[in-house]
């Protein structure tokens, strides 16, 4: 069956996510540090007369830190709270068939919590991830 995808860069990597889990994308100003907060959780940011929790989607995925901060973010929705997923880019949403990962393929660090899947673009093998897998006790929650 095919759905709509957004493609983004993580890591330097391509990654498709379900336009299901994306409600705008968006780029992020300040975000202020949330004391005690879970280290993938970057801060809060005012976005559009709303608070938004900023998921450092590197720290979540268990990758080596960027120099340059990310300032692009897709927005999703988990129980009505909003989420802001720090992306190195965004291209564009197309629609995608999503296959399963076959069972050679081996995810490393975080990419094995997250991956759902893989979409086909340009002839090129492109991981299709879960957003929700990146924002703490976002699991225990489902």
């Amino acid at each position: 069956m095919t759905e709509l995808y957004l493609i983004a860069h993580l890591a330097g990597r391509p990654v498709a996510i379900s336009s299901q889990q994306v409600e705008s994308v968006v780029d992020i100003g300040e975000i202020v540090p949330v004391p005690r907060a879970s280290a993938q959780v970057r801060g809060l940011a005012a976005l559009r007369s709303r608070v938004v929790t900023v998921i450092d989607s590197r720290v979540a995925l268990d990758l080596v830190q960027n120099e340059a901060p990310a300032t692009r973010a897709v927005i999703t929705v988990i129980d009505g709270q909003h989420y802001a997923i720090l992306v190195d880019s965004l291209e564009d949403v197309a629609p995608f068939e999503l296959r399963p990962l076959s069972p050679g393929i081996v995810l490393d660090r975080g990419w094995r919590a997250v991956g759902q899947g893989i979409v086909e673009l340009d002839e090129e093998a492109v991981l299709a991830i879960d957003l929700h897998a990146l924002i703490p006790g976002a699991q225990l929650a489902a």
